[in-house]
């Protein structure tokens, strides 16, 4: 029993440490409609049980209730702002974070949030 509650405290730990941003977005099913697939924010169709990722940097599934999404992308916090700035590539769905004088050369990160 101590072992299980010890567990569930370090899960219940990261879960609040985490920041990731997520949303939901409820199928409108017909009660008795069989349809298979959601519907996303931009009108495409998604097979019940699939996953994918957004051109917004989001991975989301679609489930017979609901669509779930949370962004991909990590943000970097504790970095020198004064020296460095974050900038965001949308290809790579990341931030790096590089000298505002050099901008070749990259800064230390030493906080993320998720």
């Amino acid at each position: 029993m101590n072992v299980l509650l010890g567990g569930f405290v370090i899960f219940a730990t990261f879960v609040t440490l985490c920041n990731a941003s997520c949303y939901i977005i409820p199928n409108e099913g017909v009660p008795g409609d069989s349809t298979r697939e959601c519907t996303d924010l931009e009108g495409n169709k998604h097979p019940i049980n699939s996953k994918w990722q957004t051109d917004n940097c989001e991975t989301c599934s679609c489930y017979e209730t609901a669509i779930f999404c949370c962004t991909v992308v990590s943000i970097p916090v504790g970095y020198d702002k004064n020296n460095c700035q974050r900038i965001f590539k949308k290809e790579d769905c990341k931030y790096i974070v590089v000298e505002k004088k050099d901008p070749k050369k990259t800064c230390l990160v030493s906080q993320w949030i998720i």
